[in-house]
Parts: structure tokens; C-alpha cells; sequence
């Protein structure tokens, strides 16, 4: 079900045929905020959820009106405009560093425990804001092109990733007033994403080639080239307990890696829909635009140039969901479940209801025991092999 539709305002003297596609949209790690790059390098900070639609499992079938501009979250807080100056390409939430100060320009410390959100720039530039207060924090230059994606490692950390079309993926350390660490350079094509584990020990990053590659983020070196695409991988993600990782492409396909062996699991193929689910009369192509895992690990949500978003279950492989849309760009699941966000070339963000079951046992005790075991802990345990092998997802 559609739940609600966000639409940007058009002032007269914008040409709104150009530069107003929403290429990033982020969820805060609580679930309070939702950044939204609606176009014409604004950046719409907007309270969840929104005042307009419960987005709850229990909605009814409904589509909201456009919000406002002056709409007032929950809480009292405020929608935000943030004018980033460029387009912008790439969202990422974090918190700011724990005891950390701002010593230069003008404005005030932050609190300790406030949101932080990163923009990745055309001109190659990041600008992170300090979501409360709108304010500018840094503005960290690097890169020789645009930043096309941006990840935080989790639980609060300062270490902020960029993925570019100059080809490198950098490494800033906010904790260190902004300082890059690193750069990390191995692909040929522009890096269109780049994801980090969960625990925080790998990083994926996928550019215009058939392959992705695997960083450690501990050592910052190349662990391996995932290879069996056939075209163009343009999206990855992890599975929220680190032992899956999925990978995107142009060849219509979704491939789930191993990321400890580097063994391809399955691959989930997408093909023309059976005429009485066909949205559309004159499909060619199910290109892959995005890949998203579900907060809970039981469902993925691909989109691809068929207009359709598709929810997947991992357990029987097929899809279990389709919602229409058109000119879909990338989409990304509400923290808590129960909704995924889908974004457009027109500067749309539709919100729908996805399929949400309660994890069993099993379930819940592999999500745990892998947070912490590689796959060769695993395979090492004296369990049964049918246990292992549903441990390590070969099941």
C-alpha cells in the first residue's frame, strides 16, 4: 500500500526539468529524522514520523498530501531546509562524537548525543550539518568529483566513508576535526555506493564494473574482488548481522555473497511480470537501480528501470511483494521495518508498506551467534552439518 507521497514545491524560477532528482534519501539510526535530497541542492530535513500519515503497519490504504514546508514534527520539532550550495548525491546519519567540541567558527558546541548528517556534493565536496539546529559543522575537501554515497560506521563511530566518481573511496575521521585517513583506490569506473558490515570490520564498494570490491576497515586494504555480474554492479548492502552481503547490477540480477569466502549463496534473477501483474505495457528492461536489506534480515527491496519495487524473501527466493512506480532511483527501509522509502527522478519519495513477520527462534539465534562468528568460526564448531549449514545461510 501506498502510505505517502512527498512532492518538492516548484518555484517559478527554477527550470524543473533539470537537477531535480532525488538521488538520496536516509532514515536517522532512531528512526526520528528523514533526510531528504528533493532537488536543486536542498536537502529537506523532515521530523518522523510524518504529522500528515501514521506510517504504521495498521494504515489504511490512503496517500497523503504533499508536505509543506512548514510542517511541525513530533515533539515540536521542525522540518529544516538545508541549501547545500551543489546537488546533492549522498545522504548518511550518524551521532557526533562523544565528548568531542567545536572549537572553530562561530557556531556553538553540539550537544553530545545529537544527529549528524552528512552531504556528498557535485563539486566533490561533503558538508555534514548538525541536524537540530541546521547548522554547518565541516566541510571536507578531497575528492576531484562528485561524492556519490556516504555510510557512517555504526553505533555513533566518527569514521564517515565516500564513494566518488573520481574513482577512490576516502576515509575522514570527524573525531579529528574532519582529517582524511585514508584513500582507497582500486576501480577503473566511477564508485556509484559503498556499504559498511554491521560489526564494522568490511567495507563493500560497487563503480561501474562487473565486480565489487571488499575492503578490511581495519587495515584499509583490498580483501577481495567479488566477481559474476555481467554488467555494470551498481548497489550493495549487508545483512544486519554482518554474514550476508548482496550486490546489484545492470544484468537484472541480485547476487548474495558470502563475504568471508567470497562464495556466491544465490542469485535472484529479476523477469518480465505474468500479464495480470504487469504495471506497465512496454517493459525492456529490469536493470537494477538499488538493493536494500530489511532491518530484521528476513526481506530485501530491489528496484530496477521495470518501475516496479520489489520485496524479496530471502527464505523461499522470490518475491512476495510489488508496488508500481516510475523513474525509481534507489530505496532504503524505515530502521524499525514496516516501511520502505522509494525515490525518483522527478524528486518524488514514495513510502510503502512492506511485509513484516515475527523472526523465529532460529532465526534470532543465527542473527545473534553470526554478529560475532565469521563464517570459518562457524564451520569450525563440533554441531551438526545440517546446523551449519543454516548458520552459514546454505539452507
Amino acid at each position: 500500500l501506498l502510505l505517502a507521497e512527498l512532492k518538492p514545491g516548484r518555484p517559478q524560477q527554477y527550470d524543473w526539468k533539470s537537477s531535480c532528482e532525488t538521488w538520496s534519501v536516509a532514515f536517522s539510526p532512531d528512526g526520528t529524522w528523514f533526510a531528504w535530497s528533493q532537488g536543486h541542492c536542498i536537502v529537506k530535513l523532515i521530523p518522523w514520523p510524518l504529522e500528515e500519515a501514521e506510517l504504521s503497519c495498521k494504515t489504511s490504504e490512503r496517500k497523503s498530501r504533499g508536505v509543506k514546508a512548514d510542517v511541525r514534527g513530533r515533539g515540536g520539532a521542525k522540518e529544516k531546509t538545508l541549501d547545500c550550495g551543489q546537488i546533492v548525491w549522498g545522504l548518511a546519519f550518524s551521532s557526533w562524537p562523544l565528548g568531542r567540541t567545536k572549537e572553530r567558527d562561530r557556531l556553538p558546541a553540539p550537544d553530545r548525543s545529537c544527529l549528524i548528517l552528512a552531504t556528498g556534493l557535485n563539486d566533490g565536496q561533503i558538508k555534514v550539518w548538525e541536524v537540530q539546529t541546521g547548522g554547518l559543522l565541516f566541510s571536507l575537501s578531497g575528492h576531484l568529483d562528485v561524492v556519490r554515497d556516504l555510510c557512517f560506521a555504526p553505533h555513533g563511530s566518527p569514521i564517515l566513508v565516500s564513494a566518488s566518481r573520481d574513482r577512490t573511496l576516502r576515509i575522514w575521521d570527524l573525531s579529528r576535526d574532519g582529517k582524511q585517513v585514508q584513500v582507497l583506490s582500486g576501480h577503473t569506473q566511477w564508485v556509484y555506493c559503498c556499504s559498511i558490515s554491521p560489526h564494522c570490520s568490511m567495507l563493500c564498494s560497487a563503480a561501474g564494473e562487473k565486480s565489487a570490491l571488499l575492503w578490511s576497515m581495519r587495515s584499509y586494504t583490498l580483501i577481495r574482488k567479488l566477481e559474476g555480474h555481467q554488467s555494470s554492479v551498481v548497489s550493495c548492502d549487508f545483512s544486519p548481522d554482518s554474514a550476508l552481503l548482496v550486490t546489484a547490477s545492470y544484468d537484472t540480477s541480485v547476487i548474495m555473497w558470502d563475504p568471508y569466502t567470497g562464495e556466491q549463496l544465490r542469485t535472484l534473477r529479476h523477469v518480465a511480470l505474468p500479464p495480470a501483474l504487469d504495471y506497465g505495457s512496454d517493459i525492456h528492461a529490469s536493470s537494477l537501480r538499488s538493493v536494500c536489506f530489511s532491518p530484521e534480515g528476513l526481506y530485501l527491496a530491489t528496484v530496477a528501470d521495470d518501475r516496479l519495487l520489489r520485496i524479496w524473501d530471502l527464505e523461499l527466493r522470490t518475491p512476495v511483494a510489488f508496488a508500481p512506480m516510475t523513474n525509481g532511483l534507489c530505496c532504503v527501509y524505515f530502521p524499525h521495518g514496516c516501511v520502505c522509502s522509494v525515490q525518483t527522478r522527478d524528486g518524488h519519495v514514495q513510502f510503502w508498506s512492506a511485509p513484516k513477520t515475527l523472526s523465529t527462534l532460529k532465526h534470532l539465534c543465527r542473527k545473534a551467534l553470526r554478529t560475532f562468528l565469521t563464517t570459518y568460526q562457524v564451520l569450525a564448531l563440533p554441531i551438526p552439518k545440517k546446523m551449519k549449514e543454516f548458520l552459514t545461510y546454505r539452507t
